[in-house]
C-alpha cells in the first residue's frame, strides 16, 4: 500500500471521534486486508466489539471474546503484533480450535495490534486476509502505528459511555485548578492534544478506582509521573 494511503488512513483516523466515523475503514484502506475489527478486551473496560468491516469481522470477533483466547489477546497480553502468515499451516499458537473456525470461514492470514495507552489496557485490532500473506515490517509498523491513534479515539467512546467517575464534587479538599495542572503535565510529558491528556487522567483515575482529582494531586506533586516510553512511575 501507498504511503498516501496510509496518511490518508491516519489522518482518518484522528478526526473519527469529531465526525462519528467508523474506525476500521482506515485499516482497509491502508493495509492489504480484507476484514477488520476492533475490541475492548478485559479489564478494566471489559470485552466488547467496538467496530467491524463486516458482519464477517464481527462474528469472528466474537468468537474470540467469547473464547477468551485467540490473536487478540495475545497481542493485547504480550504488547506485540500477532502475524499468522498462513494459517493452513501447523502452529504451536495456544488457540487450535479457533483456528479451524477461521479457516473454514475462508481466512488465510490474520494480524492482531494490541491497543494501548501507558500501562492501561484498551483492546487489539484485528486483521484478516483471504490469501496467505506475510506483513512487511513497513506494514506492521504501519498497522502499530494505526492502532495506536484507534486506541485513543476507542478509549474516549468508552470512557463517554461508562458513569462518571467520582470527583469529590462535594469537597474542598482539591481544587479543580490542580486537575488542569495534572492535564497539562500529561501533555508535556506525552506530547498529546489538552483532550487526549484529559482523557488519559480519567481513565487513569478510572482504573485505579480512584477520583479524577486524587490522581491529579498526585500527579501535580509529581507521584504519578508519565513516560514517554509508555510506564507510569508511581501507581
Amino acid at each position: 500500500m501507498s504511503e498516501r494511503a496510509f496518511t490518508d488512513a491516519a489522518l482518518a483516523l484522528a478526526v473519527a471521534a469529531e465526525n462519528g466515523s467508523s474506525l476500521c475503514p482506515s485499516f482497509l484502506n491502508a493495509l492489504p486486508v480484507t476484514h477488520a475489527a476492533i475490541s475492548t478486551l478485559g479489564a478494566p473496560f471489559g470485552s466488547e466489539t467496538i467496530c467491524a468491516s463486516d458482519g464477517q469481522a464481527a462474528r469472528l470477533d466474537e468468537l474470540q471474546i467469547d473464547f477468551g483466547a485467540g490473536p487478540c489477546w495475545d497481542a493485547l497480553r504480550t504488547r506485540t503484533p500477532v502475524v499468522d502468515a498462513d494459517l493452513q499451516e501447523p502452529t504451536e499458537s495456544g488457540w487450535p480450535l479457533l483456528r479451524g473456525v477461521l479457516r473454514d470461514a475462508g481466512v488465510r492470514s490474520l494480524y492482531a495490534f494490541p491497543m494501548a495507552i501507558g500501562e492501561l489496557n484498551v483492546g487489539a485490532v484485528d486483521l484478516y486476509a483471504t490469501t496467505p500473506a506475510a506483513l512487511s515490517p513497513m506494514l506492521i509498523a504501519r498497522a502499530s502505528a494505526l492502532a495506536d491513534l484507534a486506541a485513543t479515539h476507542v478509549l474516549r467512546k468508552v470512557l463517554h459511555r461508562l458513569p462518571a467517575v467520582d470527583d469529590n464534587t462535594d469537597s474542598a479538599t482539591y481544587s479543580r485548578r490542580e486537575v488542569h495542572q495534572a492535564t497539562g503535565m500529561i501533555i508535556a510529558q506525552l506530547g498529546l492534544k489538552a483532550e487526549d491528556a484529559q482523557d488519559i487522567l480519567n481513565a487513569h483515575a478510572f482504573a485505579l478506582g480512584r477520583s479524577v482529582r486524587d490522581v491529579a494531586a498526585d500527579i501535580v506533586a509529581r507521584r504519578i509521573t508519565f513516560a514517554p516510553d509508555g510506564t507510569i512511575d508511581g501507581d
